[in-house]
């Protein structure tokens, strides 16, 4: 796509948005890379971490460091509402005319965003880090990573970047549409792409992370791709309708062969092997079963969600606030 870009000057003000649930290991590397990005970057900027439900000692240091620089502000919600949801909380909060969200674990580096803001004054709103390397993962993290952005790009939408997560730099017209989309199963990625402003990647290569767990285990993996297939895209539902058109063919097919067999076996009275009925109503039984409870799971999860959507609930809800009013970097 091709699109209309005007140059502009570095936001006045940039915001920084960082979730983080049991990061009390990274947080103290987190710090030391922060303090340097700070003094090199050319505006002034916040910082919004959103504690999301900690269980470990993150939201003491959170707190403590906030006390330390006004830079630094602290969304603590009042329970872990997952990392979508604890993105949004910060977007809500961030008064920056652009913002960048990124992971406290390192992974992606935070220089990066030096790259990004010269995209940003070339006109672009939104700027996406893309990888070109995943390091310190396993083959199985790295394999089903590569097969989760391919299915999501089907399955989402069509300008979704490929091998690139959250880390990315946001304008403010950008951040206020995304904020006016309010559905409770979120997929930020693909909300982005969605709204399509002008977008345009950086490329990078991921660094290990820097201390700690993984908070996307395969399991969370799995219910974010459930989450953006089902939220964004009808294809599961057709999915079903085709099941059920193969599973008919399927079930046609084994009803000639039986009529075929009886055909031979009392007409022709050929001497072969013929179990009336058996094989034919449990090889139905189990097509026609089967394609049904799927159906209804796919369709149930759509129901589910709907039920959601219908409660009017709030996507998060905050403990306190801590921290914030930017000053320095005149």
């Amino acid at each position: 796509m091709k699109y209309y870009l005007e140059k502009r000057k570095n936001p006045n003000l940039l915001s920084i948005i960082i979730p983080c649930y049991n990061e009390e290991s990274a947080l103290p590397f987190l710090k030391e890379r922060i303090i340097q990005l700070l003094k090199i970057l050319p505006m002034k900027t916040e910082i919004v971490f959103v504690n999301d439900g900690s269980t470990d000692e993150t939201i003491f240091q959170l707190v403590n460091w906030s006390k330390e620089d006004s830079r630094i502000q602290v969304v603590c919600l009042s329970r872990n509402f997952g990392h979508q949801i604890a993105v949004t909380a910060g977007m809500d909060y961030a008064k920056g005319d652009a913002v960048v969200i990124m992971d406290a674990d390192l992974q992606d580096p935070p220089e990066v965003i030096l790259e990004m803001l010269e995209k940003y004054r070339e006109g672009y709103d939104v700027v996406y880090g893309q990888r070109l390397a995943r390091s310190g993962e396993s083959f199985f993290k790295r394999t089903t990573a590569w097969a989760f952005y391919r299915i999501m790009k089907i399955l989402v939408h069509k300008d979704l970047p490929l091998d690139s997560g959250d880390f990315r730099l946001i304008s403010r017209r950008c951040l206020d549409a995304l904020n006016g989309l309010r559905e409770n199963h979120r997929f930020l990625r693909g909300m982005n792409a969605w709204i399509g402003f002008p977008q345009t990647p950086v490329y990078y290569n991921r660094d290990p992370r820097i201390a700690g767990e993984t908070k996307y285990p395969l399991r969370k993996m799995l219910k974010l791709a459930m989450n953006a297939a089902v939220s964004f895209s009808p294809l599961p539902l057709r999915f079903s309708l085709l099941l059920g058109i193969v599973v008919a063919i399927i079930g046609f097919a084994v009803g000639v062969y039986a009529l075929f067999r009886a055909f031979q076996h009392f007409v022709l009275e050929m001497p072969i092997v013929y179990n009336p009925g058996w094989a034919t109503i449990v090889t139905l039984i189990c097509l026609i079963g089967g394609s049904i409870l799927i159906s209804i799971g796919i369709l149930g999860e759509y129901i589910a969600r709907i039920f959601e959507e219908s409660k009017g609930r709030p996507l998060y809800v905050v403990e306190f606030v801590k921290g914030g009013s930017v000053s320095k970097k005149k």
